[in-house]
């Protein structure tokens, strides 16, 4: 299994994007070391900002091994974006339809061709009022299991002072100069759920392991303890909900 060459998008993509994040940015960098130099796998990243695959791509293109990620269908449709997204080999996620299941099997055929393919296990912006990573969804859990490729986790931070997500105006906030640090850990040892039947409640817990070492890295990162327990989005929206349907009875 090799590793797959950068190729010409991807090294236009750099061109255009690693200039300003040089000039813009401070970076703290740790872990390559723990980005395989050979044969295909995972990377499993938290999401805190619209710019931090940028920040994230920036830290994995400098190992030589640069990402594949599952990115929303409608981001690919025209556009000079969607032209770069499709020139650098980005997955296409096409959520709640019944080519859903596409993203993983492209992801798995990426995966066997030797390429990393990036999960954002928490599908989208974490919603954490404190900017932990939520719970995750159990996609990179099950490709993993599928194909036994190792899982990196990487904590990242920083690219959410500089753009922070869901905020009223998303405009960057560049001064004072923001620093942009990622974190790779060594591969999640997921080796107890191999040769079992991937049952909801088995990837379930998978998912678990990986986003506790996403998280355990990102309070390195940040320097906090970790929290006693992930944000669950629906749990806390249904609640919402019920908070609001009891005042309107009052």
């Amino acid at each position: 299994m090799s590793r797959r060459r950068i190729g010409f998008w991807y090294r236009l993509a750099a061109v255009i994007a690693k200039p300003p994040l040089v000039v813009l940015f401070k970076r703290d960098w740790q872990g390559l070391e723990h980005i395989p130099a050979d044969g295909g796998f995972i990377t499993a990243v938290n999401h805190n900002s619209y710019l931090d695959p940028l920040s994230y791509a920036h830290f994995q293109y400098n190992t030589g091994r640069v990402p594949r990620f599952l990115a929303k269908a409608g981001l690919f449709q025209g556009s000079f974006v969607g032209m770069m997204l499709r020139g650098t080999g980005q997955i296409p996620v096409y959520r709640e339809t019944t080519d859903a299941m596409n993203a993983f099997r492209a992801a798995v055929d990426a995966i066997e061709r030797g390429e990393c393919v990036a999960f954002y296990p928490e599908g989208t912006l974490t919603r954490d009022p404190d900017m932990w990573p939520m719970n995750g969804k159990t996609g990179a859990a099950r490709v993993a299991l599928l194909t036994k490729a190792p899982v990196i986790p990487v904590a990242q931070w920083g690219a959410n002072l500089a753009m922070p997500p869901y905020a009223k105006e998303n405009r960057l906030r560049l001064f004072p100069r923001k620093t942009l640090k990622v974190l790779a850990g060594p591969p999640v040892d997921l080796s107890r759920f191999e040769g079992q039947e991937p049952t909801p409640e088995l990837l379930r817990e998978a998912t678990e392991v990986i986003m506790a070492a996403i998280t355990e890295l990102l309070s390195e990162v940040r320097g906090e303890p970790v929290p006693a327990a992930l944000y669950d989005y629906r749990r806390a929206r249904a609640e919402q909900r019920r908070k609001a349907a009891e005042e309107g009875s009052k």
